[in-house]
């Protein structure tokens, strides 16, 4: 993507106006950051592009219209940055990215593309504003504008959502339905675009299972999970699947296997240099040495 052209069409408009950096970026953006944009050294949020847009009284079409960067990709830069803010838990910027994008024609007037803000407006309308049962309803909203006889991976990210906010407000066997149905589409696909997929399903489909005290079960999916991570070289999740083992042998007093998966846990964030669990993970072997079976 040639970020420079963006930056360039800013620089313009921005000096045709008679506006400094750092008036145009007040209530907006830092003036570094806008000093970023104009240099094409980063492409800005599609909030942000909005805002400027708005101040600059173009447009935002304007800047892919006449520059080198086609429409498609300030789309797909839309998705990355949705992608990216649900990876980060980051839910009040996909609050503002969708809040933003629903009054761009590239989202509202195309169906596809309307389906991503109904997602992400279901997710933060439960993380953010609190709303469970509005929040389950863009999801639904969002997976009826489907056409496909077969879902896409969408589909099943969708439901994945829909399946972690039933999950965490206690709804854990409605969960486990929306995670099993997922799993029942996931089979039919041969090829996946993102690998992590269905060991991330799999995953919350084990922490249901355990929440409803199936522990074997929930320890058996970890296992597939694990050899998905290593047929498919993915260190993604890797860790947690094995503390999750590691957690059900606990809740099973099975000290000395919950150990063990832990140990492994700790050594796979270690290689991560994920280090935000290690106090949590040790206190609980401390725990298991002075309880031995």
């Amino acid at each position: 993507m040639d970020f420079s052209a963006i930056g360039k069409k800013i620089k313009e408009l921005r000096k045709s106006a008679g506006f400094s950096q750092k008036e145009l970026a007040k209530d907006i953006c830092t003036q570094a950051q806008i000093s970023k944009i104009e240099k094409g050294d980063v492409l800005p949020l599609a909030s942000t592009l909005y805002f400027i847009s708005q101040r600059l009284g173009v447009d935002i079409n304007y800047f892919f219209e006449h520059g080198t960067t086609p429409r498609l990709d300030y789309v797909q830069e839309v998705k990355n940055q949705l992608k990216m803010a649900r990876r980060k838990l980051d839910y009040p910027l996909i609050k503002e990215i969708v809040d933003t994008e629903e009054k761009n024609p590239l989202f509202t007037a195309n169906k596809k593309n309307f389906q991503i803000l109904l997602w992400h407006k279901g997710i933060y309308k439960y993380h953010v504003d609190d709303q469970i049962e509005e929040a389950l309803l863009f999801i639904d909203r969002a997976i009826d504008l489907t056409f496909e006889k077969v879902w896409s991976e969408r589909e099943i990210e969708i439901m994945n959502s829909k399946g972690i906010l039933l999950y965490e407000v206690g709804r854990y066997t409605d969960a486990l339905d929306v995670y099993l149905r997922a799993l029942n589409y996931l089979e039919g696909m041969i090829y996946l675009n993102d690998e992590t997929i269905r060991s991330r399903l799999l995953y919350n489909t084990a922490k249901a299972y355990t929440d409803l005290k199936d522990y074997e079960r929930s320890i058996k999916l970890c296992h597939e999970a694990i050899g998905i991570c290593i047929e498919k070289d993915l260190l993604f999740l890797l860790g947690h699947l094995h503390y999750h083992i590691g957690y059900n042998y606990e809740l099973k007093e099975q000290f000395v296997l919950a150990k063990k998966y832990m140990e492994q846990a700790l050594d796979i964030f270690r290689f991560q240099q994920d280090e935000r669990y290690n106090d949590f993970i040790r206190r609980k072997m401390a725990i298991f040495d002075r309880n031995p079976e």
